[in-house]
């Protein structure tokens, strides 16, 4: 190893300092370390009060070795190595005698791969901005898997063919769906074994008038918050609009829903410089959500020139549509689906960031993105449900593998589409009853209480993101239950049953896994916060089916930019798996009076 010292100064604000460098050679490799240059100045500048004190730091980023795997490492961490893309290696030593270890170029950690079932999520993050879009991504996964369509408005027992190793689903509201794979040795009066997550996150949403009287010269939209989002965490975003808009076009009776998503950032929230409110960091970010949160469209002049030219259509025509929205942000929508911004009825649109989901951290080991919370579960659920359906199990299963996605969780679940609605009860009681008429060993004595046998066999895994410590904040998990990136599926646990979680579901939910090797951490949070919940209580309590609340760690929860791991996915995925394949026997096993 050679190590070569060089102190060279570095003028900043017209002050002069000396930073020290070390460059080290180890085997034909450089690696440079910048040391810290620290400045006091006590004089004003422009922007800055009076004796501000400014302290420079200057860093190189390090290129971190892969330490060689110790004694007691086993086996299956090495394989796991491997797969990854690296080999174990030590890094160089610090003494003048050189290691006999080879080392990895510190290129390799940027090429580590994390598992393919994280990527995919990835792409289903990055084409779902909406419950909407959500939903119809599932329902394209779902028909390249085989399932077939089932309409609410139709016959089950007499348009369709329910039976057994068919596969099956149904959307509502074009944002959510229930699929189902039904066992090869399913009969009617067997139990669901459900995974239900929720294709919802908050965000703001446009208001049904959104036009908002121009100030300052720019035209801004109304919006009004979704759920419990971290609202400051959308200030100073490139944003943009997606959802649903119902186009009727000129000369036609009929109305369609389409989906939109404009993928070019259009508004921004700006936040106030910190000249104009000094004790920000002292007192915290408190905006208004009315008056301090609505999102910049365009400069009035722009709008006045550009806005009209973008469509052919009359001032009169234009100006019905201006009582409600902007002219420009309807000329956009119709730009989007080819039709004339006369043809938009109505729509339901979300705000949404427009920075793309993606795999980062040193060793590709994260997944930034907006809406893990719930998509992850979501995506893990469908994966999972359209793998086992694959899966020679399914022929000798005794039950039905299910999958419920619900929208409008973040705002209590009570609505046709949501967890407190009636999509997924209706879905297995039809599916029931039609397997039943259809079924050979259909007996004509039956007592007619199908339904309640089934719930009673039932089981539902409510899935939905948990808490991970968070380093900066460990105080805000109690100490026996702090739940670990790459650790496992959280088993969440709550006394005033915020989540629905029992001894009993808790056990078999970990038999599952334990079953088939996969790991489980637990959580409650301490007795001196509030606890938030899920549509796992709601579920439970309307239809008896015994439930488990789990969910994937994640930080920045509700944030417009969350943060997971790549191995979580991988972990959760083989966690749902684990639980369609074994909980036929798990259930078997209990003997219970």
């Amino acid at each position: 190893m050679i190590s070569r010292l060089t102190i060279s100064p570095m003028t900043i604000r017209g002050r002069t300092t000396f930073v020290r460098t070390t460059n080290t050679t180890v085997r034909g490799r450089s690696y440079l370390t910048l040391a810290k240059a620290a400045m006091t100045n006590n004089e004003n500048c422009s922007c800055c009060p009076p004796y501000s004190t400014f302290t420079y730091t200057t860093t190189t980023t390090t290129r971190r070795l892969i330490p060689s795997s110790s004694s007691s490492s086993s086996s299956q961490q090495q394989q796991q190595q491997q797969r990854r893309g690296f080999s174990a290696a030590t890094p160089p030593s610090s003494s003048s005698s050189s290691s006999s270890s080879s080392s990895p170029s510190p290129s390799l950690l940027s090429s580590i791969d994390p598992p393919k079932v994280a990527k995919e999520l990835v792409e289903y993050l990055n084409k779902s901005w909406t419950a909407f879009h959500a939903t119809a991504n599932a329902e394209i996964m779902l028909q390249d898997a085989g399932f077939q369509k089932l309409e609410e408005g139709k016959s089950w027992t007499k348009e369709y063919e329910l039976k057994p190793n068919g596969k099956y689903y149904v959307v509502r509201n074009q944002s959510c769906i229930v699929a189902f794979a039904l066992g090869g040795l399913f009969e009617s009066g067997d139990g669901f074994h459900i995974i239900a997550a929720h294709t919802d996150s908050p965000c703001p949403k446009l208001k049904p008038v959104s036009k908002r009287k121009e100030r300052a010269g720019c035209i801004a939209i109304g919006v009004q918050p979704y759920g419990g989002g971290l609202w400051h965490t959308w200030f100073d975003r490139d944003l943009s609009v997606a959802g649903r808009v119902l186009v009727k076009k000129s000369g036609s009776d009929v109305v369609k829903s389409e989906l939109v998503k404009i993928e070019r950032p259009i508004i921004r929230i700006p936040s106030l410089a910190i000249h104009l409110d000094r004790e920000i960091n002292q007192t915290g970010f408190k905006p208004n959500l009315e008056t301090n949160f609505a999102p910049i469209l365009a400069t009035a002049i722009k709008a006045e020139l550009e806005g009209f030219r973008s469509s052919n259509n009359s001032k009169a025509n234009m100006d019905k549509y201006k009582e409600m929205h902007h002219p420009i942000i309807l000329a956009i929508l119709a730009e989007e689906l080819k039709c004339e911004p006369e043809d938009i009825i109505d729509f339901e649109l979300n705000v949404c960031d427009t920075q793309k989901s993606q795999i980062g951290g040193a060793t590709n080991e994260f997944i930034f993105s907006g809406r893990l919370d719930n998509l992850c579960s979501s995506f893990c659920a469908l994966k999972a449900l359209i793998d086992a359906s694959k899966d020679a199990s399914l022929q000798k299963h005794k039950g039905a593998r299910v999958v419920a996605l619900f929208d409008n969780e973040e705002v209590g679940s009570v609505s046709t589409s949501g967890g407190g609605g009636t999509v997924m009860i209706e879905a297995i009681r039809r599916a029931t009853l039609s397997t039943k008429s259809n079924s050979k060993n259909n007996n004509s004595n039956d007592d007619g209480d199908a339904i309640e046998r089934c719930l009673s066999k039932s089981f539902l895994v409510s899935a939905d993101m948990a808490h991970a410590i968070h380093p900066n904040y460990s105080e805000k998990h109690e100490e026996q239950h702090q739940p670990l990136f790459h650790k496992g599926v959280v088993i969440k646990h709550n006394a005033n049953q915020r989540y629905a979680t029992t001894a009993l579901t808790a056990y078999m939910f970990r038999e599952c896994a334990k079953l088939s090797g996969v790991p489980t951490q637990d959580f409650v949070v301490k007795n001196d916060m509030g606890c938030g919940s899920t549509i796992g209580p709601i579920v439970s309590a309307q239809t008896g089916i015994r439930t488990v609340d789990v969910g994937v760690p994640q930080l920045s929860m509700h944030s417009v930019r969350e943060m997971m791991g790549t191995e979580d996915v991988d972990i959760c995925h083989r966690h749902f798996l684990a639980f369609y394949e074994n909980i036929g026997r798990v259930d078997a096993s209990l003997k219970l009076n």
